[in-house]
């Protein structure tokens, strides 16, 4: 008599096979991306105050396991249970615009299955409920953002009242990730996967190519964690700088990856140091969404030279 597998065993091309790779893709997003050549972020011997490469090793290690055992629940479930177990590890802010950009992303890679993964990841949004709200504004608060200010509805010092993609509607015009919900993504489908897909294509070594996408992202806009501590005139500036390197020919070119180190040492040099978080993040949805674009495409394009 054939033994019955555990309950938790995962099973060749079944929903706990496709959660692990979930994921799975989660935690290598998080790793990959510390290790890129991103200007003004932390990566692998080059740390900021207060926010260290080892600080986001380990809030990568601790989604892993949560997005295994929650990315089937609500949003708002898997947002909060991340951040919590972020926080047993770290005492710091070092995930928490990475998870609220990739709950629905793997809410949406489950079954039930049909359509695009874009499309499947709007019916997602479009199902968000005033629990997913609450559980969010919770993990927001643990995680203690700074410089997020005061807004005159659903602002987070107070229990939402309404759903979590109309609270991220209203916070759109001022915050990027808040923006992704509103628009169903458009940032991250529409510009940064295109650049790290291109970036692939160009045969790029992979931490260049995702810092050649997080470089593309903020060429396209000011990034919102710079205009919130530092102002308008300097998060332009920065975009002003990436820019002038993809003009330079990015970091496919020994030019450009000369620029981009001096970017790095002069956005680290600022007291306190200029730090585009929220490209970072974009970044990591970008990536995230690539590696489970196809398990034999990932293996080939993980491949380093």
């Amino acid at each position: 008599m054939a033994q019955r597998p555990a309950p938790d065993a995962p099973r060749r091309g079944g929903a706990l096979s496709r959660r692990a790779r979930v994921a799975a893709a989660a935690q290598l997003a998080c790793l990959l991306e510390i290790d890129a050549l991103k200007p003004g972020n932390v990566r692998r011997g080059s740390d900021l105050p207060g926010l260290t490469y080892g600080d986001l090793a380990l809030a990568a290690t601790a989604i892993g396991p949560v997005f295994h055992r929650f990315a089937g629940a609500r949003v708002g479930r898997l947002i909060f249970e991340a951040v919590r177990a972020t926080r047993r590890l770290v005492t710091t802010n070092a995930n928490l615009g990475i998870v609220l950009l990739l709950a629905p992303l793997a809410k949406a890679a489950l079954p039930p299955h049909g359509g695009s993964p874009r499309a499947r990841l709007k019916r997602v949004l479009r199902h968000l409920s005033l629990d997913d709200a609450r559980l969010a504004y919770r993990a927001i608060r643990m995680a203690r953002p700074g410089g997020l200010g005061r807004v005159p509805e659903q602002d987070l010092s107070r229990p939402p009242t309404a759903t979590l993609l109309d609270c991220m509607r209203l916070a759109a015009r001022h915050d990027a990730l808040a923006r992704e919900y509103a628009t169903g993504y458009a940032l991250t489908f529409g510009l940064a996967l295109p650049a790290l897909r291109r970036a692939v294509r160009r045969r790029l070594p992979l931490p260049l190519a995702i810092g050649q996408t997080y470089l593309a992202i903020l060429a396209h806009e000011p990034d919102a964690l710079l205009v919130r501590r530092h102002g308008a005139a300097a998060a332009a500036r920065v975009s002003l700088a990436a820019r002038r390197i993809l003009k330079a020919g990015g970091l496919g070119t020994v030019r450009g990856r000369t620029m981009a180190r001096h970017l790095d040492r002069r956005l680290k040099a600022r007291r306190p140091p200029q730090n585009p978080g929220t490209a970072a993040d974009l970044t990591t949805a970008a990536l995230y969404v690539w590696l489970l674009s196809g398990p034999a495409a990932g293996r080939r394009r993980l491949r380093r030279r």
